[in-house]
C-alpha cells in the first residue's frame, strides 16, 4: 500500500513579527537601562558602594557628592577687583562733580535771593538741595507764582533743563491752619505750590518725566512754629537734584545768605 504524501505546509509569511516583537523588546530594554542611568539615587549610589568595597575587603572611600563635583563660581582675580574698584572710584567721583557744578550754577542764578537770605543750596547724600523761601514765590495764602519769582525759576530751569538728574519739588508750610474754598488745608496748599512750580519748570523746558510734585504740608519743620521767624522760614518751597548714586557723602553747604 503506497504511502500517502503529506502535502508541504506553505511558507509562513509572518516571520517578520518575530524579528520585529525582539527588536521592540530589545528598543524597550534599552531606554529602560537609560532612564536608569539617567535618575541615579546619591543615597542608593553610595550604599551599594560601600556594600562593594566591604565585600572586596577595602574600607569605602568617600565619593564627593554630586553638588560638591560642580564647578564652584570662580572669585574674581586682584586685578579684576582693583579695576572694579576703580570704576566705581571714578563714577562717584564724576558723579559729585556734577553736581558740584549744577549747585554752582544754581547759586549763581539764584544769587541775588541768596544774598538776601531767601535762598539756601547744599549739596549732601541725596543730591543738591534749594530752598526757597515761601514769601519769595507766593502771596500768603495762595499758590500763584508771583513775576519775580518766575524770573529766577525761569532761570533755575536754563540751569536744569539739558541735565538728566531727577527733579522732585516739595511744598512745605507752617503750622497755622488754612481753609478756604480753594485750599482746604495745608496739604493742598503745600501741593498746589509745589505743582505750580513744575509747571513752570516744564514750561522752560525742562522734561515732564524727571519731575515729581510733593506736598508735605507742615509735617516736617525746619524751625519751630512758636515764632514767626521759624514759621517764615518753615514756609518755604525745596527743589530736590536727585543724585543717581546711593553713596552716602558729607553734606556741604554750597551757599546761603545766612
Amino acid at each position: 500500500m503506497a504511502r500517502k504524501r503529506y502535502e508541504e505546509e506553505p511558507e509562513s509569511q509572518e516571520r517578520w513579527l518575530v524579528s520585529y516583537a525582539d527588536f521592540i523588546t530589545l528598543l524597550f530594554a534599552f531606554f529602560v537601562v537609560m532612564y536608569a542611568v539617567s535618575s541615579v539615587n546619591d543615597g542608593k549610589v553610595k550604599v551599594a558602594s560601600n556594600a562593594l568595597t566591604t565585600a572586596f575587603g577595602r574600607l569605602p572611600s568617600a565619593a564627593p557628592p554630586v553638588h560638591d563635583r560642580l564647578a564652584p563660581e570662580l572669585p574674581l582675580l586682584p586685578r579684576q577687583s582693583i579695576y572694579r574698584s576703580r570704576l566705581n572710584d571714578n563714577a562717584i567721583r564724576r558723579e559729585k562733580e556734577q553736581l558740584t557744578t549744577i549747585a554752582r550754577d544754581l547759586l549763581t542764578a539764584l544769587a541775588p535771593l541768596a544774598s538776601q537770605g531767601k535762598v539756601k543750596v547744599t549739596q549732601g547724600a541725596r543730591g543738591i538741595t534749594v530752598e526757597i523761601n515761601a514769601s519769595v514765590l507766593f502771596a500768603p495764602g495762595d499758590a500763584k507764582l508771583s513775576a519775580p519769582s518766575t524770573e529766577a525759576l525761569a532761570a533755575v530751569a536754563q540751569v536744569l533743563k539739558d541735565d538728566l538728574h531727577a527733579i522732585q519739588v516739595e511744598g512745605h508750610t507752617d503750622n497755622v491752619p488754612i481753609r478756604t474754598a480753594l485750599y482746604p488745608s495745608n496739604w493742598e496748599l503745600s501741593s498746589v505750590r509745589a505743582s505750580s512750580v513744575v509747571r513752570l519748570f516744564i514750561d522752560n523746558g525742562v522734561a515732564p518725566v524727571r519731575l515729581t510734585a510733593i506736598g508735605h504740608g507742615a509735617n516736617r519743620p525746619v524751625e519751630s512754629n512758636d515764632t514767626p521767624e521759624g514759621r517764615l522760614r518753615n514756609r518755604r518751597v525745596q527743589l530736590m537734584i536727585m543724585s543717581n548714586l546711593p553713596d552716602v557723602q558729607r553734606e556741604v553747604e554750597i551757599g546761603s545768605g545766612r
